[in-house]
């Protein structure tokens, strides 16, 4: 009876979080298309007097070849380097003028730039914006300065962080033909031989508005939006986009494993499964099925991973896993974890791989089912709370090219997910085949290496 009774708990919990997603959904949202390409998605929310502004081009490291890797990232730090109208550093400073804060991320499959300001400034980010959309100059010196910045980040992010080491790797290894072998920030070679006029290249090549979707979130009027984006956005003209190839990876054929040694605390290890990347809503369901899988795992507090391997029989300090299929190219389900003091990596490996052999036998109860849904769905209304967390959900969902407007209805698929569609998804997938292991091997830790590994501040660096 107590079983009954918290299973119609969790179950009227569901329902209110699935009708609290339909009141998001009511919220206006508004989609438009300049002349010109450039498409415009306004998420009006009058909750408080602020917006956040973002352009996102469809171009990332996905797009680089061999030779220029990390230019996407580059170019990203000399969009603020100046225009025609403004010198170097002028743009951060005038939007720090109106109160606001900005900034600029690149990731596989786009690079964004965003700031976040009171509501009445939004025209005037927005005519800023669009002013290095077609106006950067490119200055040699400025960027001999920028490019030792992006190395010099490069060093501190990854060269230097035992994991981002593991994980570059993880990636070279997993992948032989797909871009995403390569990190976002590029291999320190490219670096070393990029120039100024690489860079150009690229902002010729790909920056314009019919590669560019605009996101505005927060208390605005999307007609007024859409006003100000003709005003600013609509006479700048289009350029014809080079065809980008599709470089798909070719079948793995058995169990490929890689070791990075390098200084640090505790040894670690990461396993990398191919697995689906989400292209259709409607009819990927092993998409969702995995995503819920990963929550079974490691979602909550209580989830399989930390509550067997680290909790209860303590082989792990940590122990987690991930999936996002939600990219323009494939998708790896991770278990990782740091073994605990007698266990090895490899002994951490078998547990690790026990625990998905353990429910593709046994499958998921519905009443774990039930928890994890509700806890894994409320993280997903939870964030909209956010105007920046909508405008990230809006742009990264239409990088991967998957409509926005369908957000609410991955919500409603990952509740529909059954037990059977878990345990067939664990069955399916979770292969020698399919599958990659980076192991971090700890090296001694010289007097104060612990202290100097950590990320610091870097002048000129934006994120």
């Amino acid at each position: 009876m107590k079983l009954r009774n918290r299973l119609l708990v969790l179950a009227s919990f569901l329902s209110i979080i699935t009708a609290t997603a339909h009141v998001y959904a009511a919220a206006a949202t508004h989609e438009f298309r300049l002349n010109n390409g450039m498409r415009i998605i306004v998420q009006e929310d009058k909750r408080a007097p602020t917006v956040a502004h973002m352009v996102w081009y469809r171009i990332g490291s996905i797009d680089e070849v061999s030779g220029t890797t990390g230019v996407a990232h580059v170019l990203e730090h000399m969009m603020f380097k100046g225009t025609a109208k403004l010198k170097p550093g002028d743009f951060s400073a005038r939007v720090a003028a109106l109160g606001g804060r900005d900034n600029a991320f690149t990731g596989k499959d786009y690079t964004a730039y965003y700031q976040q300001i009171e509501k009445s400034r939004l025209e005037e980010v927005m005519a800023l914006e669009a002013d290095r959309m077609q106006n950067l100059r490119m200055d040699k010196a400025e960027f001999a300065k920028e490019i030792q910045v992006v190395m010099e980040e490069r060093r501190l992010r990854t060269d230097d962080q035992p994991l981002a080491k593991v994980y570059e790797a993880l990636n070279a290894t997993a992948y032989v033909a797909h871009p995403y072998r390569n990190p976002i920030i590029g291999w320190m070679d490219d670096l070393q031989n990029m120039t100024a006029a690489d860079a150009f290249a690229w902002y010729e090549r790909w920056y314009a508005p019919n590669n560019a979707t605009m996101v505005v979130t927060g208390d605005v009027d999307a007609k007024r939006v859409r006003s100000l984006a003709e005003k600013y956005f609509g006479k700048i003209p289009t350029k014809t986009l080079p065809k980008s190839k599709p470089q798909n990876e070719p079948p793995q054929n058995g169990i490929k494993r890689v070791i990075v040694k390098a200084p640090a605390e505790n040894a670690y290890v990461v396993l990398a499964y191919k697995v689906p990347t989400l292209r259709d809503v409607e009819k990927d369901d092993e998409a969702h099925a995995l995503d819920v899988l990963a929550a079974v795992l490691d979602g909550y507090d209580n989830a399989r991973l930390p509550a067997s391997l680290v909790r209860t029989e303590r082989v792990a300090n940590s122990a987690g896993a991930s999936y996002n299929g939600i990219s323009r190219g494939p998708s790896l389900f991770l278990l990782d974890g740091v073994p605990a003091e007698g266990t090895t990596t490899e002994e951490l490996e078998q547990r690790l791989r026990a625990e998905i052999a353990r429910v593709a036998s046994d499958g998921v109860s519905a009443a774990e089912l039930k928890r994890v849904k509700t806890q894994m769905i409320a993280s997903q209304i939870y964030k909209r709370d956010s105007i920046f967390g909508q405008a990230m959900e809006i742009g990264g969902m239409e990088m991967a090219g998957i409509s926005s407007r369908l957000r609410d209805r991955i919500i409603e698929k990952l509740a529909a997910v059954t037990p059977e569609q878990v345990q067939a998804v664990a069955k399916k997938y979770f292969s020698d085949e399919q599958l990659t292991v980076a192991s971090l091997v700890p090296l001694p830790l010289a007097a104060g290496a612990a202290e100097d590994r950590k990320p610091a501040a870097v002048p000129g660096l934006r994120h």
